[in-house]
């Protein structure tokens, strides 16, 4: 005789059990049964492996305990740290995390919209670089670094302080003439208050300052020319460097290693972001750091919690100052002359 290799269905497991179908139901679906009946049912669940269909059963209760989140890539160690976290605070309050990455083509972005809305997942958090995006207005969404309505929160960090505390990290440190390096998009977003924040903080402490402002499509060897145009009998011109990202702090240290110029002894570095090391809790440059987790956390609890019509627009949590060994700390300076 042939098995059956049939998936079992939840008349099967009231067959097993000697129950009635609603009794399976009902513990299935978390509902009071007797105690005899529910451990019966549990235990027919457990010999035939029936798997409970959730995503079914979301879909009656118009609600799948899905959330899309969508963004550029994981690549990106700033990324990568917003998905962990994200995913964290959703598997804390029983939902899963559908995963969207467009490699920055904004198109894409609206084809994931689409896909996500059709899916019938219960919200949508975004980190987008379309400014166009057709969201409908039944769909729950929490936008990261970009103000996209009234109707959509946007969570980010204090970008403009965070401009600002690097520019005052630099004068307390000892530097006079600074450099501001940014690379990125050119649509409106929080992130590009930095440069307001960072020049805020130059005129405050009377830091000499110039900038270099890269668009998306320039290659970095402008970076690399700028520098080289500061330098004059083998010193740059500069003191201190702030770059709004760590991983351009970190291309830039490169380049500088190739001019032949020591970090921090010539010029002291800030990044922008918290990025660590791989497998270490040491950050790969001094850096303004964004709270990551309490990032994720706002995001989750904007776009769960109550209607979305009563949500702020603009949601910014502050940032911090942490040394990676790119600057000259007062205290670390202290701490190398006492070992001397």
């Amino acid at each position: 005789m042939k098995k059956n290799h049939s998936v079992p269905t939840m008349k099967d497991v009231a067959r097993e059990a000697g129950v009635a179908l609603g009794t399976v139901s009902k513990v299935v679906n978390g509902l009071p049964v007797g105690e005899p009946y529910r451990i019966r049912v549990e235990d027919a669940i457990k010999r035939l492996n029936y798997q409970v269909n959730s995503y079914a059963q979301g879909l009656k209760a118009n609600k799948t305990y899905t959330v899309a989140f969508l963004l550029p890539n994981t690549h990106d160690p700033y990324f990568a740290s917003l998905t962990y976290h994200i995913n964290l605070a959703l598997l804390r309050r029983k939902y899963r995390m559908l995963l969207c990455c467009t490699d920055y083509d904004s198109s894409l972005e609206q084809e994931y919209i689409t896909m996500t809305q059709q899916n019938k997942v219960d919200g949508i958090i975004g980190l987008t670089y379309n400014p166009d995006l057709i969201i409908e207005e039944n769909t729950p969404f929490v936008s990261i670094d970009r103000s996209m309505g009234p109707r959509i929160p946007c969570v980010a960090s204090d970008n403009f302080a965070g401009g600002q505390l690097a520019a005052e990290k630099l004068a307390d440190f000892g530097c006079k003439n600074v450099a501001f390096l940014r690379v990125g998009s050119a649509l409106n977003n929080e992130p590009n208050k930095r440069k307001a924040g960072f020049e805020n903080g130059c005129l405050a402490r009377g830091l000499c300052y110039e900038m270099k402002i890269l668009n998306d499509e320039e290659p970095y060897d402008v970076f690399r020319k700028f520098l080289s145009d500061h330098m004059q009998n083998g010193k740059l011109s500069f003191e201190g460097i702030f770059c709004v990202t760590d991983g351009l702090a970190y291309l830039v240290m490169q380049m500088l290693k190739e001019l032949h110029i020591k970090v921090p002894q010539d010029v002291q570095i800030i990044g922008f972001d918290g990025v660590k090391l791989f497998g270490h809790d040491h950050y790969i440059c001094s850096t303004i750091v964004q709270a990551v987790p309490e990032i994720a956390e706002m995001c989750v609890e904007q776009l769960l919690s109550g209607s979305m019509a009563s949500k702020p627009p603009l949601i910014c949590l502050p940032v911090s100052y942490s040394f990676g060994g790119t600057t000259l700390d007062a205290d670390i300076r202290t701490e190398q002359e006492q070992r001397i």
